[in-house]
């Protein structure tokens, strides 16, 4: 059965300083996005598609094609400023995409099949696409408004180097999502951690909490739901040169609509990512970790 996955590589890496989507993270050069790729195909999906801006969306076809574009069927969706029922003086305004929502959105045209959905700059673990990839196959076919994100444990996916932003999901007993609370400035402090919430008042976590990494699956419904909720988005934004529509909030909004359901799949893994660059190092460290016990090939595509 074919299963689809969208990277989205929109992201300007204004906090990185440059761009972290063609970073080499591997020994052979391999940047992170390549690792989630192996991993995917590994778990039966077979083909990819690329958010990209305008404007880097040639560099980023020139890696794919000289390093795996023969062994996956690749596209490529660019996230345009430019969006019905917004004005072009507004959309001119604007210096980054509109979220990640939008993102998704972008793929639409390339996507008739179930998929998963990832970030470029994060590393996910072999074990979570084995798990989306089996929940595609039997939950999301034969029902299209049952989707799906994979959970990670707080605590596995914090940088040392800054401050992040996760969505802190409340579930019921067997694991449906409840809520997606954004929460920000999240660092660690002794064997817990601290961030804002919603209300701007500051939270102690204790590190166990589930969060999501924006790894999840969906039928190609999320696209009408998406479509509807964007449209909420542009009427009710106060600020459309800056704000952004994001993925959770949307899928949020549809689950207390009881419009869909989302199981979450739980991760023990080591979430890894390059948020910052002085996150570069660790994550270098940890793949190379990877490779030496062999849970890698030295070489990815041969």
């Amino acid at each position: 059965m074919k299963l689809a996955l969208v990277i989205l590589a929109a992201g300007s890496g204004r906090r990185y300083g440059g761009l972290k989507q063609l970073a080499p993270i591997g020994p052979d050069g391999s940047t992170l996005m390549e690792y989630s790729l192996y991993d995917a195909r590994q778990a039966g999906f077979n083909k990819v598609v690329f958010v990209v801006r305008q404007e880097t969306r040639e560099l980023i076809r020139a890696h794919a094609d000289q390093r795996f574009g023969r062994h996956m069927d690749t596209h490529f969706a660019v996230q345009r400023m430019d969006v019905d029922g917004v004005d072009r003086a507004v959309a001119q305004r604007r210096t980054k995409p509109w979220g990640t929502g939008q993102a998704v959105l972008a793929a639409a045209e390339f996507i008739d099949e179930p998929f998963a959905v990832i970030n470029a700059d994060d590393f996910f673990g072999a074990n979570a696409f084995n798990a989306l990839g089996a929940f595609l196959n039997e939950t999301t076919r034969v029902d299209p408004t049952t989707y799906a994100m994979v959970g990670y444990k707080l605590h596995n996916t914090l940088s040392e180097h800054g401050a992040v932003s996760r969505g802190v999901c409340r579930c019921t007993p067997d694991g449906w999502l409840n809520q997606i609370v954004e929460t920000c400035r999240i660092v660690r402090r002794g064997d817990a951690a601290v961030g804002v919430g919603e209300s701007g008042a500051e939270e102690r976590l204790s590190g166990d909490e589930i969060v999501s990494m924006n790894l999840w699956g969906f039928s190609t419904s999320v696209f009408d739901t998406l479509e509807k909720n964007f449209g909420r988005f542009l009427q009710r934004t106060p600020c459309l040169e800056e704000d952004e529509f994001y993925l959770p909030a949307a899928i949020q909004h549809s689950v207390e609509q009881h419009e869909v359901q989302v199981k979450v799949l739980p991760s023990t893994d080591k979430w890894c990512g390059v948020t910052y660059a002085e996150d570069t190092p660790d994550v270098v460290r940890r793949i190379g970790e990877l490779v030496n016990h062999a849970s890698y090939p030295e070489s990815l595509w041969g």
